[in-house]
């Protein structure tokens, strides 16, 4: 095994179908990834298949295969949130207290394994499936496939960090607030939550059974389309299953937010990337602004309306019985949900079908919407300090999804500067799950996104990009700040053309002030690397009047970079017509 390169689902069936490859085979390579994964993050699981049987597995499928049969999934392997009943293994939930060994598989397991597909472990997640962060499990955190110091997403968080890492071709996890979508985000995959009732949630542990969705993580469109084809299908022992209907869809005018309702919480890199994510979209499709308040008000009904309470009677005889056994933090947001009385719940369901109408008479506007899947994500160490706030930001672009019976698909939309992945989700009504996915293919061809950046296997420290315009540039007087700190040379680059420059006045040794203006132009500049301590180490030591603050660049992206006070113009010179500070040097 070299690396940890993600498996594709099609290309291994097709290979174990049309005998390039034994099934075996792949379950060896499989073996040898989980067990190097181990060694950075084995609290991605909570319980895995003993090697032997993992094997007996495989070979069975050979023999299917021998036998003539053509598999849609042979031999693929891959993981189930541990929410969802698979037999031989226990379901815990996250939670050790509530655990139970099930008779049988739940439904969409059963179909998996009769298409070829070898399940080889349970994951971990935000215990009960409540949260979109990945953090509330006493198995552990699963952090970020790519940087370990952000959250994966949750509350699918191991299944979306198996794939990520290469670990499974594809993991299931589940999704009643966005937790199929977010993970997808942060960890640059496709996430696909069909429409509710699409996929049966028989064997499913219920969060809200009322909304919750069965959901895939996938590294590719063909391959979440793949698992759609398999588990697709109505189901008599689930009472809230339907027959899938693929509605035919045109996709022609896509809703966005509207400019003042797009909130990304100070992540200035997020805000770049989804404007580019739009730009490819309209390429492809008209796109429409909308009023989205009326779908945000669907989704504060989640968590302050009366469907905590069903989230309170899925759990209900533990709470009731062994409260402590419970997260802290899950707990604290079921609870509530025991004092909610039958007369909120019905003025909760009479507002929902009135924003329900509000919806239907929305698709009559467009025909599918583009929303960040977030506006930002946080390290884990923030989520352990503010894990309630912090949740609920993540959850402002899809918690209304599920309540207003839409299906929806996430995928990505670039790289940030630390790594962790930014994307959108295209959202449509129930049974567009297809049109979704070829709408996807489309965006994603529009898009031309570069690959992922490498995964972070314990070597990589995080950094931060800084902009400097003068003393600092490469053979000025202050450079050696930079290079006493290992900074690295990024580029030499120039602003967004919205900037002046100005010489200081009795600066020692000379020094240029940038200042934001609307009247201004483009400034060279050069952009340099540094790890966090060290960049923290070099702004303790920028003096006034000069600060460091966010410098947009002609590209739209944004990096640190030097700023200054209003005091810093008086007596200083307008150099902005020179174009950068060297030219200015160069004039003297």
């Amino acid at each position: 095994m070299t690396g940890f390169t993600r498996l594709s689902a099609g290309a291994i069936a097709d290979a174990v179908n049309n005998g390039a490859t034994a099934a075996l085979d792949v379950m060896e390579a499989t073996l040898a990834r989980l067990a190097a994964y181990d060694a950075h993050q084995p609290q991605v699981w909570i319980s895995r298949a003993e090697p032997e049987a993992l094997r007996a597995a495989a070979r069975a499928i050979d023999a299917r295969v021998a036998g003539g049969e053509r598999l849609p999934l042979a031999g693929v392997p891959y993981a189930a949130k541990d929410n969802i009943d698979v037999a031989g293994f226990e379901t815990t939930a996250a939670c050790p207290a509530f655990a139970y060994r099930p008779e049988r598989s739940a439904t969409v397991i059963a179909k998996l394994e009769a298409a070829g597909a070898i399940c080889v472990g349970k994951t971990n997640l935000d215990q009960f499936a409540t949260g979109l962060v990945g953090t509330r499990s006493p198995y552990g955190i699963p952090r970020n496939a790519y940087n370990r110091d952000y959250v994966s997403g949750g509350s699918s968080s191991g299944s979306a960090v198996a794939t990520a890492a290469g670990l499974v071709a594809f993991a299931l996890g589940t999704d009643t607030a966005g937790s199929g979508r977010v993970p997808a985000a942060f960890n640059h995959l496709v996430g696909l939550k069909p429409s509710k009732g699409r996929w049966s949630t028989r064997g499913l542990v219920p969060a809200c059974r009322t909304l919750d969705c069965i959901t895939v993580f996938a590294d590719s469109l063909g391959d979440a389309a793949l698992v759609d084809g398999v588990l697709a299908g109505f189901d008599a022992e689930d009472a809230f299953s339907r027959a899938p209907q693929d509605v035919a869809l045109t996709v022609r005018r896509i809703g966005v937010p509207r400019v003042d309702q797009r909130q990304f919480f100070g992540d200035t890199e997020a805000e770049y990337l989804y404007t580019r994510a739009l730009e490819a979209l309209a390429r492809e499709c008209d796109l429409v602004e909308i009023d989205i308040d009326p779908l945000l008000e669907a989704a504060q009904l989640l968590y302050g309306g009366p469907w905590v309470a069903e989230r309170t009677a899925a759990i209900a005889p533990l709470l009731e019985s062994n409260p402590l056994a419970i997260d802290p933090v899950v707990r604290e947001v079921i609870a509530p949900g025991s004092a909610m009385t039958a007369t909120g719940l019905w003025n909760g369901i009479y507002r929902l079908a009135e924003l329900q109408r509000h919806a239907e008479a929305m698709w009559g506007e467009v025909d599918a919407l583009a929303f960040p899947t977030t506006g930002t994500t946080y390290r884990v160490a923030e989520l352990l300090e503010a894990p309630v706030a912090l949740n609920s930001n993540l959850g402002r672009y899809t918690n209304f999804v599920n309540l207003l019976d839409m299906a929806a698909i996430a995928v990505p939309a670039g790289s940030k500067s630390n790594s962790t992945g930014f994307g959108i989700t295209l959202i449509g009504p129930a049974h567009s799950d297809r049109a979704l996915i070829a709408l996807a293919e489309a965006y994603l061809s529009a898009a031309a996104l570069p690959p992922p950046p490498s995964l972070d296997l314990g070597d990589r420290m995080e950094t931060i990009k800084l902009a400097v315009v003068g003393a600092h540039l490469e053979g000025m007087p202050l450079h050696w700040q930079l290079t006493s700190r290992g900074a690295t040379f990024v580029g030499a680059f120039t602003t967004a053309p919205n900037y002046r420059l100005y010489a200081m006045a009795d600066s020692v040794p000379p020094k240029p002030a940038l200042v934001h203006s609307e009247d201004g132009a483009a400034i060279a500049l050069e952009v340099y690397e540094l790890d966090t301590a060290s960049f923290g180490s070099f702004v303790a030591e920028v003096p006034p009047p000069l600060a460091i603050g966010t410098v947009t660049l002609a590209d739209g992206s944004s990096v640190k970079g030097f700023v200054a006070e209003p005091r810093a113009l008086t007596g200083a010179e307008d150099i902005t017509h020179l174009g950068g500070w060297r030219a200015f040097i160069a004039s003297r």
